[in-house]
């Protein structure tokens, strides 16, 4: 190969182009006709009521706590196998994150170890929950949505992997089950904008106080154009009408865009159905997996290898795996300020010691695909 095959990348057409050039040659480069047809054609996708987009994936996090009102004292649930996206913002709203073990079948937060912590608190500090759909894999969202109604704890779906997925036949689970649903459109996404992420919700409230965080809480006069007023902090965090026409085009492609990611996973799963110290993942009969990931489980002792030398063993072969993702709260930031007991976090240890991402992408092509199956089964020898 002559050029070195990452585990993801963007896919971008003469019609992404396009729709881009029609914004540059408009009078508007941003909060204009292209951030509210983004936002209208996301809600259709996500057969929602209420879309907000902003700069990026991060800042959505952002914004849902700053709407909650998380505070010090607040406890906000996370799982520790998830980007450190996920994390910061619990952190930058003044509350504490919970890290709550993954389960090894969806890779995804267990809904029981929520439980648990949820029965143990018993000053109810524990405010809400972000789950992340790890991968493009939906979460067990009908136990979650059980939890949620019993403790009264608000869910948010951290949606970023999920484009695409659907949950009992329905892609627009996700605000079906949570509170909020948070976007991320970065390169290696499902769809991208460049950078750029979404807030979607069923309540009319909770997106109108997003729209305002968003924008400076700038709230304008209907009768004069020019007239504003401000009854609390707002932040800069709008997306540009470029990077929505950007994401208007990339969403009428996502069915194709799925349905290649599909395909790959499929001859992933058959080629490592042979060797039984490979995991892949687990195909549930009311999930659709839109595979943001492959993630490959090996068992490195059974077959007498170093992860870190299997890696770089495939980049000098032009493979670049990636590894999603090292347990943010092993990181020496959260380790330092709550502690890291391994016992705790079983099932994140082993996920994170057998882990690797595989390439998967929609402009991946089969004579790539054959070339790195054909140099995992030298490896795996």
């Amino acid at each position: 190969m002559s050029k070195t095959i990452s585990y993801g990348s963007q896919s971008v057409d003469d019609k992404d182009i396009k729709s881009v050039v029609k914004v540059l040659k408009s009078n508007y480069l941003t909060q204009g006709p292209f951030v509210k047809k983004f936002e209208k054609d996301l809600k259709k996708n996500y057969n929602c009521k209420y879309s907000t987009v902003v700069s990026n994936g991060s800042v959505a996090l952002f914004l849902i706590g700053k709407i909650l009102k998380w505070k010090k004292g607040d406890i906000i649930a996370v799982p520790p196998i998830t980007f450190v996206s996920s994390v910061n913002p619990i952190e930058h709203c003044g509350a504490k994150p919970l890290f709550v073990d993954i389960n090894l079948n969806d890779y995804c937060m267990d809904p029981e170890k929520l439980e648990y912590e949820l029965i143990k608190d018993k000053k109810k500090k524990i405010k809400a929950a972000i789950i992340t759909d790890y991968g493009g894999q939906p979460a067990e969202w009908t136990k979650f949505k059980k939890i949620k109604d019993r403790f009264g704890i608000k869910l948010i779906n951290d949606n970023c992997h999920a484009i695409g997925s659907s949950f009992n036949k329905n892609r627009g689970y996700a605000t079906k089950f949570a509170d909020f649903v948070s976007l991320s459109f970065h390169p290696v996404k499902a769809i991208t904008t460049g950078e750029g992420g979404a807030i979607l919700t069923n309540q009319k409230n909770l997106d109108n106080k997003a729209k305002l965080l968003r924008s400076h809480s700038i709230e304008r006069s209907n009768k004069t154009y020019w007239k504003y007023k401000i009854n609390s902090l707002g932040y800069n965090f709008r997306l540009s009408d470029i990077n929505c026409a950007i994401g208007v085009s990339q969403l009428k492609k996502l069915n194709k865009f799925i349905k290649r990611r599909k395909e790959i996973a499929l001859k992933y799963d058959k080629f490592f159905s042979n060797y039984s110290f490979c995991k892949t993942p687990y195909i549930f009969r009311n999930r659709v997996n839109s595979y943001h990931l492959y993630p490959l489980l090996i068992d490195f002792k059974k077959i007498r290898k170093n992860k870190e030398k299997f890696i770089k063993d495939l980049l000098k072969k032009k493979i670049k795996l990636q590894v999603h993702y090292i347990p943010v709260n092993s990181q020496p930031y959260f380790k330092k300020k709550y502690g890291f007991k391994k016992k705790k976090f079983e099932n994140s240890i082993y996920f994170f010691n057998r882990e690797v991402s595989l390439p998967i992408f929609y402009e991946l092509k089969n004579k790539q695909l054959n070339y790195i199956l054909s140099n995992f089964k030298t490896i795996l020898k």
